[in-house]
């Protein structure tokens, strides 16, 4: 099965909302991995500076799960480059995402940036790099062709001011993973079509005494990722947020409150699991990843997860369904990655160029190795079936081939204050009933409030 589906991501990617920077490459690319991979550049990278020096680099990543590929593939890079430079200690900063967010935010306000960070895309980097605390990454991208790796636009989304300041780790789409032997111990023949249909399922998955959807929402994104499919939804399409920026819509709009009464069914269904706001992010993926839930909405890159768990082999995927008979299944959310920044301040800024260099340019190949390759952000050719994928990961990739559009997250369109309150209006209905109008509202004077 020849899979070239992150160029119809990119195309959607264009369509969504609009990027920080422009890009006049319109190439078409072919991505997914082949069984010899080629990326335009997956071989150890050149280093420009050498120096016999001790240098220590601190590393701060989101990989704090040992049984991911992601995990590995970091703690191989860095040995490898480690050995390769043995004046070199890479020194990992491992928190989940929602720690590492809050950290980040501390050190930034002190001006005390680990030498390489994780950043979202857009509006969330951006506060940073108008405060001056990320590096431009322009030169080194220009090294050993990196940046020719990238699917085309994609870095757009980490550009300001024609410079780059971070390098995306994936290019991703929200699906919901199901699981086949609990749907069948259910007596579900078929996946839903329809958000009517899914509010079924979750019933009759309850009454089986099974979790119907696995969620971590003590880290408030993963609610609000979920509640922007059914918007995408209800407004018939893309472009709701972007529509409330430009002054054509507001959050009191139908759609809107609509899509709040339809995540308020969700919840009032009992399809969480119980405490669900105490259960972070990790954990509440390892309710399906072990079995206990029936279905996760999460974005692609935990297809490897996923493949790498106990509940490998069971696992299926399908689009959001449509909510009241609106909206395109094949129009989803988009997930540019999270992002590899430079400290502006680095005490070693050219070695964590370097280093970087060699982590960006190394790691399409690592993440073939780890069949952990779908939803990469880098270009890499090739034949998902011959290389030993899972049925899953050949039908994600099947899925981003489907593509026509889609939106960006709410915090990665709006200014991060306006967020925090969508954040936590959405969290908050997790643990009790509000009036739809009212958290509509709330979101308006949040907006009207920090334009």
């Amino acid at each position: 099965m020849k899979t070239t589906f992150t160029v119809a991501l990119t195309a959607a990617m264009a369509l969504s909302v609009a990027a920080c920077g422009n890009s006049n490459d319109n190439s078409k690319n072919n991505a997914a991995a082949s069984t010899a991979p080629d990326s335009t550049n997956s071989g150890t990278a050149t280093n420009t500076t050498k120096s016999d020096k001790k240098v220590t680099i601190t590393f701060q990543n989101i990989y704090p799960d040992p049984t991911t590929p992601s995990y590995k593939m970091v703690h191989e890079l860095k040995d490898q480059y480690e050995k390769e430079h043995p004046n070199v200690k890479i020194e990992l900063d491992t928190l989940n995402t929602d720690q590492q967010k809050v950290k980040l935010k501390t050190q930034a306000a002190s001006k005390e940036v680990p030498d390489i960070t994780i950043v979202n895309p857009a509006a969330q980097m951006k506060p940073f790099v108008d405060a001056g605390l990320f590096a431009p990454l322009n030169d080194m991208l220009d090294q050993n062709g990196l940046k020719d790796t990238y699917q085309s636009g994609l870095l757009d989304y980490y550009s300001f001011n024609g410079n780059v300041y971070a390098l995306p780790d994936g290019n991703n789409i929200e699906v919901v993973y199901y699981n086949k032997d609990l749907f069948a111990k259910a007596g579900i023949a078929k996946t839903p079509t329809t958000f009517e249909e899914m509010l079924k399922d979750v019933k009759i998955l309850k009454d089986k005494g099974i979790t119907p959807l696995a969620i971590g929402e003590k880290d408030s994104w993963t609610g609000s990722f979920l509640f922007m499919n059914i918007l995408l939804r209800t407004n018939g399409g893309p472009g709701f947020l972007q529509d409330v920026m430009d002054g054509k819509k507001t959050f009191e709009d139908p759609a809107f409150v609509e899509a709040v009464d339809a995540f308020q069914q969700l919840v009032q269904a009992g399809a969480f699991p119980d405490g669900a706001t105490s259960i972070d992010a990790n954990a509440g993926g390892n309710i399906f990843k072990s079995g206990k839930a029936a279905m996760w909405v999460i974005g692609s890159w935990e297809t490897g997860a996923v493949d790498a768990s106990s509940v490998a082999g069971k696992v299926g995927a399908f689009q959001f369904p449509t909510v009241n008979g609106k909206g395109d299944p094949n129009q989803f959310m988009l997930a540019p990655g999270s992002a590899f920044a430079i400290s502006a301040n680095s005490e070693h800024l050219q070695e964590t160029k370097d280093f970087l260099n060699f982590f960006a340019s190394n790691l399409p190949k690592k993440q073939f190795e780890l069949k952990n390759a779908v939803g990469l952000g880098q270009k890499v050719d090739g034949d998902l079936k011959a290389a030993g994928y899972s049925d899953l990961a050949i039908t994600i990739a099947g899925l981003f081939n489907q593509v026509k559009g889609g939106d960006l997250s709410f915090d990665n369109t709006m200014n991060p204050a306006t967020s925090q309150v969508h954040l936590s209006s959405i969290q908050n209905l997790f643990v009790q009933k509000m009036d739809s109008a009212a958290v509509a509202k709330e979101h308006q004077t949040a907006f009207e409030a920090n334009k």
